[in-house]
């Protein structure tokens, strides 16, 4: 039962449909951080959000964009082989496990084993803020005690929606 009265949505759509004056930005927000412009795809974007989100212990975005992150798996628009892009993305995620946990403990050691994998200043900064925005927003689902959907098959119809549609929808 969530903290407050929500309208019956599970995780984040029931506080965006709730609360519609913040729904716009945060929408905004995860639309440019995870679809926008950057070196990153989006798969290689919502596999952060997810890990950040899990690390976190929030169910409801650790599933859904883990979900998001497989159904847009395909779409790998990198160079670079899979040994090559593993290597990238457990850089980024050391990186995002500590701005996860603080921020000022990431190092100048953290950034050179990035760029030694082939990470640019703009996949680094986009590492950055997806890990702590995903803080955040695993902080607001879950202070606020949001439903979290108990059957894997909702997470897999709602990343469906948010892998073709992305954030700038309607909750629904």
């Amino acid at each position: 039962m969530p903290h407050i009265d929500l309208p019956p949505l599970p995780g984040i759509a029931g506080l965006l449909a709730g609360y519609p004056l913040t729904a716009g930005p945060l929408n905004s927000l995860a639309e440019a951080l995870l679809r926008g412009p950057s070196p990153l795809t989006p798969a290689q974007r919502e596999s952060i959000a997810a890990y950040v989100s899990r690390r976190n212990e929030c169910a409801f975005c650790a599933e859904t964009h883990g979900a998001v992150a497989r159904k847009l798996g395909h779409d790998d628009r990198s160079t670079a082989g899979p040994a090559d892009a593993d290597r990238l993305m457990g850089a980024l995620l050391a990186i995002a496990e500590k701005v996860r946990l603080d921020g000022r403990s990431v190092t100048t050691e953290d950034i050179d084993r990035a760029r030694a994998a082939g990470a640019d200043d703009r996949a680094i900064h986009d590492t950055v803020l997806i890990a702590a925005a995903f803080s955040m927003f695993n902080r607001y689902v879950d202070g606020l005690n949001t439903l979290t959907p108990q059957d894997s098959g909702d997470y897999e119809r709602h990343a469906g929606a948010l892998a073709e549609h992305g954030y700038l929808q309607p909750p629904r």
